[in-house]
């Protein structure tokens, strides 16, 4: 799927608590950036809970991946229910973790699908939302003499530098937002008639 301009994530882990009929909830949610973080944490957290009924998840990424569990809860009562929580708040990059300890009465499908949203809601609420934008990066180099052009065209284009060198030639790597690179690529060829070397990385990150 074509990688977003802006997502909507969280900054750090909250984490929120209720419970239901002597069983408690315990709702925390991570910022994540691929499944391999989810791999990860979801260990770690069945560790510290060991003695937990049940370690139900979301996650969805801005690739477009996402998966859930309802880890032996009646199905469809608790996995989908957190993800649908993450998709209420438009949220992506982001893992939700609901631990339950069972209370000894059970609260039919109905009410515990309601619970498992709303564990997911209370640990979402808590949260910090953050906007990133998409970024990616390009390689500059050219003739010292175009130096100052490079720099106003790093400003003019909301450019991010991450390194540059100074020689007889400059060399920079910056990081440009990937609808502006075809427009930056184009610029800078024709401000140097064709003098400057620009290449990139299809690598996307979100800052």
């Amino acid at each position: 799927m074509p990688e977003k301009e802006e997502i909507f994530t969280i900054k750090a882990f909250s984490e929120g608590k209720f419970k239901e009929k002597g069983s408690q909830f315990i709702g925390q949610v991570y910022p994540i950036g691929s499944v391999e973080d989810f791999s990860k944490i979801y260990p770690m957290i069945k560790k510290k809970f060991f003695d937990a009924s049940h370690h139900c998840y979301a996650y969805r990424l801005v690739n477009g991946e996402f998966k859930y569990s309802d880890a032996g809860e009646p199905n469809g009562t608790a996995g989908i229910r957190i993800l649908n929580a993450i998709d209420h708040y438009e949220l992506t990059n982001v893992l939700v973790m609901v631990i339950r300890y069972f209370g000894g009465t059970k609260l039919g499908v109905g009410p515990l699908g309601k619970a498992y949203y709303h564990s997911a809601e209370i640990a979402l609420e808590s949260a910090e939302r953050i906007k990133k934008t998409a970024f990616q990066d390009v390689f500059i180099k050219a003739d010292f003499s175009y130096t100052s052009l490079i720099h106003k065209s790093i400003t003019d284009f909301e450019m991010k530098i991450k390194n540059n060198e100074f020689g007889e030639d400059v060399s920079f790597n910056c990081l440009i937002k990937p609808k502006l690179l075809k427009n930056f690529k184009d610029y800078l060829t024709e401000k140097t008639s064709g003098s400057v070397i620009i290449s990139s990385k299809d690598e996307i990150y979100y800052l």
